[in-house]
């Protein structure tokens, strides 16, 4: 396994800066989700142009759904197809319209 470049102490506390921004971005994500302030097809649409919420994967997404569980959320991915290490980025538009359908209208 090959080493990471050496990194000088500035680069490296941006690094860590971005990493940082880049999981608060997506918790917060996932709490607007569970909490129904936002819903899964606003957050398809703003990954479209936000690479953070890009980045995040489905499996965790469904699961910050209100009712679904993992049980529930693997179920459906696996009926779907997705694989359950798939982003939000890598959706086709079928599996995001079929997703839609599924979990897109909770009241």
């Amino acid at each position: 396994m090959t080493k990471p470049p050496p990194l000088s102490p500035e680069q490296r506390k941006a690094a860590l800066q971005k990493a940082a921004e880049a999981r608060r971005v997506r918790a917060e994500v996932k709490s607007k989700l569970k909490m129904q302030i936002l819903t899964l097809d606003e957050i398809l649409v703003q990954a479209d142009e936000d690479d953070i919420i890009a980045k995040l994967k489905v499996l965790a997404v469904i699961e910050s759904l209100p009712g679904v569980g993992k049980v529930k959320a693997r179920r459906a991915m696996d009926n779907i197809g997705i694989s359950e290490n798939r982003r939000l980025r890598g959706l086709g538009s079928e599996q995001r319209r079929v997703l839609i359908e599924q979990f897109g209208a909770r009241d």
